[in-house]
């Protein structure tokens, strides 16, 4: 990839490592995530430590779409300790592939199943303490069907235009990472076709 000023995206001084790791302790785990403590040497040169949330999964979305509408999934966010509209997403493991992960997720979270799919997106999410990483897709010509959500799950489904979706994102109201990036990417390639 080139960028501006000449400079092509290959390996250079400038992407170098400047982190020195010493140690890293396992400060916690769960079957979702482990917590690491890692002495290290900053950029800088002076002695520091950093904590690193890596996801025992990959993170996975859905834009399920019906014409120009969107299907969108609420619910209560325990970490956030309030209510958010999303599109259907979940976790994937690794060695599962991300279209069946996502098929899989919109599945139980929404009953929709079958359709045409691409990937949409992948993106790194909040990069400067965990590892995590998504993969979103977009899926059209779903068939409806009972969903299953799992027991961490009270969910609600609600259709909205394309336009009302991003009037939600614009709005403040939908505020998952997540879906603001595969909606904004939905945005440019329909920009792009214009």
């Amino acid at each position: 990839m080139r960028l501006p000023g000449g400079y092509d995206g290959g390996m250079s001084d400038v992407e170098r490592n400047p982190w020195q790791r010493i140690s890293r302790r396992l400060a916690y785990e769960n079957p979702w995530i482990e917590l690491y403590h890692d002495e290290v040497v900053r950029p800088d040169g002076k002695p520091g430590v950093y904590g690193v949330v890596h996801f025992r999964h990959r993170a996975i979305g859905v834009v399920p779409m019906e014409g120009d509408r969107i299907l969108l999934v609420g619910q209560y966010r325990y970490t956030l300790d309030r209510y958010s509209w999303e599109i259907p997403e979940g976790g994937g493991d690794f060695d599962e592939d991300p279209e069946a992960a996502a098929r899989r997720e919109l599945a139980e979270e929404t009953g929709y199943t079958g359709g045409v799919w691409r990937e949409l997106c992948r993106a790194d999410l909040s990069n400067s303490v965990t590892d995590e990483a998504a993969i979103t897709f977009v899926a059209t010509g779903l068939v409806a069907g009972p969903a299953a959500p799992d027991g961490t799950e009270e969910l609600a489904t609600h259709w909205v235009t394309f336009d009302e979706a991003m009037a939600l994102i614009a709005a403040g109201e939908i505020r998952d990472a997540m879906s603001i990036l595969a909606l904004q990417q939905l945005a440019l390639e329909r920009a792009a076709r214009r």
